[in-house]
């Protein structure tokens, strides 16, 4: 399913995506950060992914398209290898909480606690 519409809203760090179904999803720009497709994030092949860690304060800065079938997202800290497509975008909405707290679980385990968006630490 291809979207019908994507926002990047700056200030709350979140990308919305309106598919033609009608259904919504709002995903962080530290959510999808932290799951980007690209090799450097999960490693190339099971099991060998990295732990993104401190992403907390991490925008989008471009957003390009890709064909018909994908986005490439350039985060701010020059992140940019990963290839967003529709399915993938799909499933992360779908997704979302599970993931999200599987990441912050993963995240306790390594002892790290995350701090709030535009807190110094």
């Amino acid at each position: 399913m291809t979207p019908t519409n994507i926002a990047l809203h700056k200030k709350s760090r979140v990308l919305e995506i309106t598919w033609a179904d009608g259904e919504v999803h709002q995903l962080s720009c530290e959510f999808l950060r932290v799951n980007s497709p690209s090799a450097e994030v999960q490693g190339h092949g099971i099991g060998q992914g990295t732990l993104q860690i401190g992403k907390e304060d991490v925008n989008i800065k471009a957003i390009e398209p890709i064909g018909n079938y994908a986005v490439q997202l350039v985060f701010d800290d020059n992140h940019d290898s990963g290839l967003y497509s529709w399915d993938l975008l799909r499933r992360f909405g779908e997704t979302h909480d599970i993931m999200w707290e599987n990441y912050l679980e993963a995240l306790k385990e390594r002892g790290y606690e995350r701090k709030k968006p535009g807190q110094i630490i």
